[in-house]
């Protein structure tokens, strides 16, 4: 069982002409695979797919339970791939994979940071270098993220992949040695170098609304 249901139609005809009318009526373009099975063409209401992923505490790692056709009936899926309008942001084409609740899968979390770091309040900069990560797990088992605690990070110091606590029965292929957050040093801003001190020795800088010599091949020109 999944954690949400969705209804979905089957879609004999395929092309841009098709994907076109289907949104004009409020649906879009999706494909199940997976599981060694051939891939079935179907269509879903995009604005209810897009709130089921944004209301679910999952989000893209929600496992969904397909209906409406008998085709998709007993199917649990995870949305594989979503394609969205560049300017309206609007859901135009949804990928469903079929997977196998008792086989253990891989899939990518968000690594969540909490607590005020000491090395921030002495004036470092806290860098957040890895976001996501790849875990094998159930799909039941499928954590929404995973937290690590930034609190006792000191400047210079950073956390890696070996910090991060994992649920019994979750594994990571990550190299443990990845740094996920660090605090780094303040940059310090160089001091201007002083316009005498750039000049080679012996020269003096033209005074304001003065000409800089001629040079020795420069002859004046009579008036």
């Amino acid at each position: 069982m999944g954690d949400a249901s969705l209804a979905v139609e089957l879609r004999s005809e395929t092309g841009k002409g098709i994907a076109r009318r289907l949104r004009h009526q409020g649906r879009i373009p999706a494909v199940l695979y997976g599981r060694g099975n051939a891939a079935v063409s179907l269509s879903v209401g995009g604005s209810v797919l897009d709130r089921l992923l944004k209301t679910s505490h999952a989000g893209l790692n929600t496992l969904i339970d397909l209906e409406g056709i008998s085709e998709v009936v007993g199917k649990v899926v995870l949305v594989k791939a979503l394609q969205r309008h560049p300017v309206t942001g609007t859901l135009t084409h949804a990928d469903f994979f079929e997977i196998d609740t008792s086989a253990k899968i891989h899939v990518s979390v968000p690594i969540r940071l909490k607590g005020n770091a000491v090395g921030v309040k002495a004036g470092g900069i806290l860098e957040h270098s890895m976001r996501e990560i790849d875990l094998l797990c159930l799909p039941t088992s499928i954590p929404d993220a995973l937290d690590l605690d930034v609190t006792d990070l000191e400047l210079s110091a950073a956390l890696h992949v070996s910090d991060l606590t994992l649920p019994e029965g979750v594994e990571t292929s990550v190299d443990q040695q990845l740094p996920v957050a660090h605090v780094a040093l303040p940059k310090v801003e160089e001091e201007p170098v002083a316009e005498e001190a750039a000049l080679e020795e012996g020269e003096a800088a033209p005074q304001e609304g003065e000409s800089a010599p001629a040079a020795d091949d420069e002859t004046p020109k009579d008036e």
